[in-house]
């Protein structure tokens, strides 16, 4: 995996779907790309799922220009992607599954050379996501609710720790590292829940953590 800080050598951007968490810092991405100290000499291809673009112009419509042209196609190369199809992406590829959250989000799969990386974007448990997953070398996979904690309503979006765990061992991965947890979960606690149904190498994600397939 490239390190996200590597702005200058990254392929691409792709966002799974526009809850603002999963976007929003595209906006301090743009002026790193731009003036910072990781400029590029081309633009930055930024994948969208479909209708992400034109709520992405819609929100910056209200920034004041800064007179060396569009606020976002200055800096990045906007394309939606086509979730039914693959989509090169430097030497290798991604697919996409539909997850199930509260809005329209894809989990992502990028392979490359016989090695392969699945993020389950935000989801409950959802066999979509499995079958997206069988068999990958790491399954980023979030891990948002405390134990026993219930969704708004009985409406799920998001999954446990286990609930993670349990998608890891039905897709039968070779690593699984939990992300989007909540700040109340201790890295033991997320660790536990997976380990009770995955057996596997478990990881909790943090900041500046590198991992290599």
């Amino acid at each position: 995996m490239r390190r996200y800080a590597d702005y200058d050598r990254l392929d691409a951007v792709v966002i799974s779907h526009m809850h603002a968490d999963h976007f929003l810092d595209l906006i301090p991405l743009r002026y790193a790309v731009r003036y910072g100290s990781k400029r590029r000499e081309n633009r930055l291809p930024v994948w969208m799922p479909p209708g992400g673009m034109q709520m992405l112009r819609s929100m910056t419509s209200v920034f004041t220009g800064e007179g060396n042209g569009d606020f976002l196609d200055e800096a990045f190369d906007l394309r939606e992607f086509d979730p039914a199809k693959a989509l090169p992406i430097g030497d290798g590829r991604l697919r996409f599954a539909p997850t199930t959250h509260f809005i329209t989000s894809f989990a992502i799969r990028y392979e490359r050379n016989g090695s392969s990386l699945t993020y389950s974007a935000d989801t409950a448990p959802d066999a979509r996501v499995v079958a997206l997953a069988r068999e990958t070398n790491l399954f980023l996979c979030e891990a948002t609710l405390l134990p026993g904690e219930l969704e708004h309503g009985g409406v799920r979006g998001h999954s446990s720790s286990k609930e993670a765990g349990q998608m890891a061992a039905d897709a039968g991965v070779e690593r699984l590292v939990l992300t989007h947890y909540s700040q109340d979960a201790s890295s033991d606690d997320l660790t536990a829940g997976a380990r009770a149904i995955y057996k596997g190498d478990v990881t909790v994600a943090d900041d500046h953590h590198i991992l290599e397939i």
